[in-house]
């Protein structure tokens, strides 16, 4: 089967980690990557070219091929969604990876450059929005939905039923009840359990009890 041509957006350690992945275990072949000419201080990257994003569809058109922007939660994932509406902007399209090695059934409802790595269990009727990144070995439990522009570190469980807003990010071993609502533009510490809902913009760590139906500690907002 030929392989359909990809470009990634980015030169860091995330957008490595992609290209490996779509290499090994995919349908695409990365052909090159992609950066903002200020940030250009190198012109290979894993043996391809880097491009500037300025000038990439002059040498890459989006009729022919497709792209990954491969970027981490900086800025509360505030420049991978820039990057995103960019480069929908000229007019590529953003397709999403899943990895072979994640358990998935076919229901599941996903948007565009979403990134999902191995060991990853998403039960039905779970619904994914776009540019979302599950890092290795989380538990999305069944009808949950994941709001645009998030990224979830490895080993989270995410009970059935809870939504998560947009822009938020959630922890290394980060635990959420069923059932709840995490505001939008929240960040959810590493190992916190949280068992109610929580308020937008903020970040939270430790527990959030029963009783009180609100978090014991909201850090700061954001």
């Amino acid at each position: 089967m030929n392989k359909q041509s990809l470009i990634i957006f980015g030169t860091g350690n995330i957008a490595q980690v992609a290209h490996f992945y779509l290499t090994h275990d995919s349908n695409y072949e990365v052909v090159a990557f992609t950066v903002d000419e200020a940030y250009l201080s190198f012109k290979e990257f894993c043996n391809l070219p880097v491009i500037p994003f300025e000038k990439v569809e002059e040498l890459y058109p989006p009729k022919d091929i497709q792209m990954l922007v491969a970027l981490s939660y900086t800025q509360g994932n505030k420049i991978r969604t820039e990057k995103c509406k960019a480069s929908k902007e000229k007019g590529y399209h953003l397709i999403s990876y899943v990895s072979s090695k994640a358990t998935t059934w076919s229901d599941l409802s996903i948007g565009e450059n979403c990134f999902i790595l191995e060991d990853n269990t998403i039960q039905p009727f779970v619904e994914i929005g776009n540019n979302v990144t599950l890092w290795s070995g989380n538990h999305i439990g069944h009808h949950s939905k994941i709001g645009d522009n998030c990224f979830i570190s490895s080993h989270v469980v995410i009970s059935g039923g809870v939504e998560v807003g947009n822009n938020c990010f959630i922890g290394v071993n980060a635990t959420l009840r069923d059932h709840i609502k995490i505001g939008k533009d929240s960040v959810i510490g590493a190992g916190a359990l949280i068992l109610a809902d929580v308020e937008p913009e903020g970040v939270y760590m430790g527990k959030a009890t029963e009783r009180s139906k609100v978090p014991s500690r909201r850090l700061r907002g954001i």
